[in-house]
């Protein structure tokens, strides 16, 4: 039985989005100057197309 649902789980995972493009990363990184100083701002994501996930740092 345990390996029957180890089957089944491993058949589930590799089709889970083996449809869908690849996830492309991105990064971007600046620096910007105002009356306040010098700043620097930057990104890093990936995106899909359809789906963008990011972190601002």
């Amino acid at each position: 039985m345990i390996r029957l649902a180890m089957i089944v789980l491993l058949t589930t995972l590799a089709a889970c989005g083996a449809d869908a493009p690849p996830m492309t990363p991105n990064a971007n990184v600046g620096l910007s100057m105002g009356s306040g100083g010098i700043g620097t701002y930057g990104s890093v994501g990936a995106s899909n197309g359809r789906v963008s996930v990011g972190v601002g740092l």
